[in-house]
């Protein structure tokens, strides 16, 4: 979501329009009524933006019955296609409705001055509704009493798992379940997965027995504080009980939060996001199980912020090593201890320019191996302030 308004805000400047207040999706099995104005500060994210992009609240009256055309923008799109075959439709039309947001801007060999205006869009306009700003803060700071913590971001939720075709660990009722859901969702194209390729490949988010064993072998005391980032996780509490039995302080907004605290949020699913998304930005170490857009936006926020630690697990790796362990050829304790840190020593969060596409890929799938701009906007929207060993702070040129 963060990454679409942003890019929008970008390909607007580029084609000179005037940028309308994006509609949220409301189509996704999340079924969120929620507006723009709900989830973030519409007056601030307009003001913020006013010497780069004119933003309006709605499509003034006037354009109402206007020519318009619904648009679907070419995925990791360049300036040239935007300056050039998009602009040419002010010709014909007087609105352009995009019909999808999201990486319809390339992530690199953008000019400097379109890379620095999505950054500002993202980390200094894009702010919180004022209401999920204030509730966020009071979460860190009862999540803080605990001491030092980590942001979990556990997506082993329905739908997920409904999308990915990942059933480690699931009943075949529940694997049925899930097949059901993706096969009636029309909008996700792929319906046949192989679940154990899939796993196999690392494209599954760790289940939470996994990251019990993860989070062990790189050495967190049970002590450790968890804040649990997520929806409803599949199967309830009793999925959650290995990961508890290693790690009995696991909160989450219903744990730190009363019910009428959290009552203007329950029912709005991308709010009760925003709510996670302030708590793990804010966090002493952030790991997903996934690399979803929520965790990747995270994670560059945080780079952002002056590189705030962020583990992500080699869910590749991971999988042979705990398939060992499941199949009796390997133990827990030090050995697994040992491979899972060293395979980890250089997936922290630490400053490193923004990696590009995988040799001999071509054409999208070029694109698409590129790390997203959002991930890690170094070095084209940070610049070092000032150094030393302990610390780094950045701000946008």
């Amino acid at each position: 979501m963060r990454a679409g308004i942003c890019d929008m805000v970008a390909v607007a400047r580029l084609i000179n329009a005037t940028l309308v207040i994006p509609e949220l999706d409301k189509r996704s099995l999340w079924q969120d009524s929620s507006n723009f104005s709900d989830v973030f500060d519409e007056y601030h994210f307009i003001n913020s933006l006013i010497d780069d992009v004119k933003i309006i609240k709605k499509l003034p009256k006037e354009l109402a019955s206007a020519t318009r055309a619904v648009k679907h923008f070419r995925s990791w799109s360049g300036v040239d296609y935007y300056e050039q075959e998009i602009a040419k439709m002010w010709e014909e039309y007087q609105v352009i409705r995009a019909a999808k947001s999201d990486s319809r801007l390339a992530n690199n060999n953008l000019p400097p001055d379109v890379q620095k205006l999505r950054c500002r869009a993202c980390y200094e306009a894009l702010r919180f509704a004022p209401e999920i700003e204030k509730m966020g803060k009071l979460l860190v700071d009862r999540m803080r009493s605990y001491g030092h913590y980590i942001a979990l971001h556990l997506r082993f939720e329905k739908d997920m798992l409904a999308f990915s075709g990942c059933t480690h660990d699931l009943f075949p009722e529940e694997a049925e379940e899930l097949k059901t859901i993706r096969d009636n969702t029309t909008w996700w194209k792929v319906k046949d997965i192989d679940p154990l390729e899939q796993r196999a490949k690392g494209y599954c988010p760790l289940t939470p027995k996994e990251v019990g064993m993860f989070l062990h072998a790189l050495g967190f005391p049970s002590s450790t504080p968890i804040y649990i980032a997520a929806g409803d996780i599949y199967g309830g509490e009793s999925r959650m009980s290995d990961l508890r039995a290693r790690f009995p302080i696991l909160m989450n907004k219903e744990k730190l939060a009363s019910a009428e605290e959290l009552a203007p949020f329950i029912n709005h699913a991308s709010q009760m996001a925003a709510l996670d998304y302030i708590v793990s930005v804010e966090s002493d170490i952030f790991i997903p199980t996934y690399s979803g857009n929520m965790a990747r936006a995270v994670e560059g926020h945080r780079r952002f912020l002056g590189h705030r630690k962020t583990i992500s697990p080699d869910r590749k790796a991971l999988v042979r090593l705990f398939d060992k362990i499941e199949g009796g050829t390997m133990k827990e304790g030090k050995n697994l201890s040992n491979k899972v840190i060293d395979i980890h020593r250089r997936r922290q969060g630490s400053p490193r320019k923004r990696k590009g596409p995988v040799t001999g890929t071509k054409g999208t799938d070029r694109f698409r191996s590129e790390e997203a701009f959002y991930v890690n906007p170094l070095p084209d929207c940070l610049c070092q302030n000032e150094s030393t060993r302990s610390s780094t702070s950045f701000v946008i040129k």
